[in-house]
């Protein structure tokens, strides 16, 4: 499936998260949501990925706007990596792959001549009005965090 365009609605999801809670897209209606897919919890670069958009938290919560991350490993996965690097970003769990589907994030790979699928590090920026505003794939970890924000304080 392909990646949501700029100026579509953004696919909504309901999704178990960290915390024995779930995250519905809809219920944040009104808000700029950056949402970002990352392929495993502990892993270097998604743990960084993780860290910097928790140090940066307080200045995206200053503009209103709510980051998730999401990946295919379980809520108790994403449970004991923000315990293990006291992230303050919400995780949500998509171990059946429908949203991550549905955001064309998941996607078939090759690493050392094997290929296998997995996600994409891809974020998305969803406007307050649910439509896609801006789409960054194939992340770079380093300074993407404050590129992202930067983005949202434009909106």
């Amino acid at each position: 499936m392909a990646l949501p365009e700029i100026g579509q609605d953004a696919p909504d999801f309901e999704l178990p998260s960290d915390g024995g809670g779930t995250i519905a897209l809809s219920s944040l209606k009104g808000k700029a949501v950056v949402l970002y897919f990352y392929p495993k919890d502990d892993t270097s670069g998604c743990t960084t990925e993780a860290v910097d958009f928790s140090a940066l938290k307080n200045e995206f919560d200053a503009t209103g706007a709510t980051v998730i991350g999401v990946s295919p490993d379980s809520a108790k996965s994403h449970d004991k990596f923000k315990a293990k690097h006291s992230l303050s970003v919400a995780l949500a769990s998509d171990e059946e792959k429908s949203t991550l589907e549905a955001y064309g994030v998941w996607v078939e790979k090759r690493m050392y001549g094997k290929k296998y699928m997995g996600v994409e590090r891809t974020t998305f920026l969803i406007g307050p009005d649910g439509k896609v505003r801006r789409v960054w794939s194939k992340v770079k970890v380093p300074g993407h965090a404050k590129d992202v924000l930067e983005a949202v304080k434009s909106l």
